[in-house]
């Protein structure tokens, strides 16, 4: 596929399109619209080009060659394949376990702590787990200037009685290792029952909830359809705030899931080639993550659409990095990356 740009497509004012939902009920679409498929696939571009080894640039839509975007699929990203592959199914099986390694990495979501913490204190096992000594490594740790957590999501600090959010947050994993959370959610039914699990402690808020109960969904603690459950968060809410001038009424999970219904089609009706994750269509959760990067995108090639945030510009820059991209997925997926030619 011959690389091109979407800036052509896209610069023009905004215009609305009726879809017909239903047999009575209409939504009205914005030029981001449009914007967000071509979004999709030109991103997926990328991300198939750099894991087949091809030298830069990777495109030539300014905008994608210039701020970092997360990649379309929410399970391809940098930190959910370590996750995946350093986390969740290196080490001990028990749920136990399983559930302890993923919420301690979650809450802080950067490697480099990971890393540095298993330096301090050996390989994370809630079996061997110690309070203090697991606190006083990551205190050490911001003695020193590092930082702990990732700038992706903000982590509300629960209420255990420190002062230091690091140190709550132990605390808050101690509390749920001990309300027995990883064999409540060894015998939940649906991915909706898992997240009301989650939900119900102290910090996890609707949308930490949901990105943890999908993170666990990648192990083999859980095992539910991704179509099955989706919640919004603050960025998806956005970016669908500038796709549709008139949302008739759907709900913000209604407007997702229609997403992910239409996405061959939308595909087909822009003459855009979307290249899957080797045979996996869009989830939901890949949807909503789509509406979070569009927000962010349109900011620049649509800045006569404000959204909900009213935010006119895009913070972090892209930083080429040639560095390998080898893929690895749940293995219940039974995906077979392979170098599919994107040219």
């Amino acid at each position: 596929m011959k690389l091109q740009s979407s800036q052509n497509h896209i610069r023009n004012q905004e215009q609305k399109r009726k879809i017909k939902i239903g047999n009575t009920r209409f939504i009205s679409t914005t030029s981001a619209y449009d914007t967000y498929w071509r979004f999709a696939s030109l991103r997926q571009a990328i991300f198939l080009r750099r894991v087949q080894g091809c030298a830069p640039p990777w495109t030539d839509d300014e905008v994608l060659s210039r701020y970092r975007f997360t990649n379309v699929y929410r399970a391809s990203d940098r930190v959910s394949q370590y996750l995946i592959r350093r986390v969740l199914y290196n080490g001990e099986q028990s749920p136990s376990e399983v559930f302890f390694r993923t919420v301690l990495f979650k809450l802080f979501n950067r490697i480099d702590t990971w890393e540095k913490l298993t330096e301090a204190v050996g390989p994370p096992s809630w079996r061997e787990f110690k309070f203090d000594w697991y606190a006083t490594s990551l205190d050490r740790l911001l003695e020193r200037g590092d930082r702990i957590y990732s700038a992706a999501y903000i982590m509300p600090s629960p209420a255990f009685g420190s002062h230091r959010k690091h140190r709550n947050h132990l605390r808050l994993i101690e509390h749920m290792m001990k309300d027995s959370a990883p064999q409540r959610l060894a015998h939940v039914r649906s991915l909706r029952e898992a997240y009301n699990i989650l939900r119900s402690y102290p910090s996890l808020g609707d949308f930490l909830a949901f990105q943890l109960a999908i993170d666990l969904n990648y192990s083999e603690l859980l095992d539910f359809p991704e179509m099955e459950f989706v919640v919004a968060g603050p960025g998806a809410r956005d970016g669908i705030s500038k796709c549709f001038a008139d949302t008739g009424g759907f709900t913000e999970v209604d407007i997702i899931r229609m997403m992910s219904e239409r996405a061959e089609a939308e595909f087909t009706r822009l003459g855009l080639e979307f290249h899957t994750l080797w045979g996996r269509p869009l989830q939901l959760v890949d949807c909503q993550n789509l509406f979070c990067e569009l927000s962010k995108y349109a900011r620049v090639v649509h800045p006569n659409i404000p959204g909900e945030s009213g935010r006119m510009r895009i913070k972090q820059r892209f930083i080429v990095k040639q560095d390998p991209l080898p893929q690895w997925y749940p293995p219940k997926w039974g995906l077979t990356p392979t170098l599919t030619s994107v040219w």
